[in-house]
């Protein structure tokens, strides 16, 4: 089973026919779609309400099975408990963040997360550089979201490998892996998206040192693509699923834990397996 963890859902055609369709010609048997943007979120494509947001992401997920649905909510948002209360009841499978205004670890911010964890969801961040026009990079710097170790019960991944900054990501997982035996109590769980980001140029260095640092990542890396499910590129999708085969063959990587980045492992993220 190969899943995509990381599927925007954009403005244009609904044809949700023809992304099953790009789906299995990518060779994909499902993944995270991620809802429309809030409003905070330069080049948002808006719509009324979290409702709407809600019921887009919702109406994609029925293409297929094995189709995961993420709201994405800006933790900040005066309404943003509120917000959290109505994607679970209406079965959101996890969360979508990108603090693009604001630190990981602002006040506001650590509440949502916490209420998202007491529901037993997931959260999925950006992390790295952010391409939105404006200096908001920084809020995204991986060692930033040291601040989630006091999210008690918290299950989240950085996304993109926060590409540039992968060493700095991968040795905030290690702090992460360490604290689930040094602070038992709060059972913080940190995983890792590989979706590019990282250029081709810089694919092989990132996932060397990711799967040979010698930190237990077996079970905590998935892949992405950041494709949309609007216009999915089966072609694109299908040609980083082969580089990214061949690097983790070429390093040695157990078969085992090549199935787990490519489906198991996203599974167990969203609480599915």
């Amino acid at each position: 089973m190969i899943l995509d963890g990381h599927i925007h859902i954009d403005s244009g055609p609904e044809e949700r026919g023809d992304f099953a369709r790009q789906l299995r010609e990518a060779g994909v048997d499902g993944g995270i779609l991620l809802s429309p943007a809030p409003a905070c979120f330069a080049g948002a494509i808006h719509t009324a309400s979290p409702q709407e947001r809600l019921e887009k992401v919702l109406f994609w997920c029925e293409a297929g099975p094995n189709l995961y649905p993420f709201y994405w909510i800006d933790p900040t948002e005066t309404d943003a408990l509120k917000q959290v209360d109505l994607a679970v009841s209406k079965g959101i499978a996890g969360f979508k963040v990108i603090c693009s205004t604001h630190d990981p670890g602002d006040p506001r911010a650590l509440r949502t997360y916490q209420a998202i964890a007491e529901a037993g969801r997931p959260i999925l961040f950006h992390s790295g550089i952010l391409w939105d026009g404006k200096p908001s990079s920084p809020h995204n710097r991986p060692a930033n979201f040291e601040a989630l170790l006091d999210v008690k019960g918290l299950r989240f991944a950085l996304a993109h490998i926060s590409w540039p900054w992968t060493d700095e990501c991968i040795a905030v997982y290690g702090k992460f892996q360490a604290a689930l035996h040094q602070r038992d109590d709060l059972g913080v769980e940190m995983f890792i998206d590989t979706t590019p980001g990282t250029p081709p140029i810089y694919r092989r260095d990132a996932l060397t040192r990711l799967f040979t640092v010698g930190y237990d990542v077996s079970c905590n890396v998935f892949f992405g693509s950041d494709n949309h499910a609007n216009d999915y590129n089966a072609a694109y999708v299908h040609e980083w699923i082969e580089r990214d085969r061949a690097i983790l063959a070429e390093i040695g990587v157990e078969e085992a834990t090549v199935a787990n980045v490519f489906g198991e492992n996203l599974k167990r993220f969203v609480n599915a397996s």
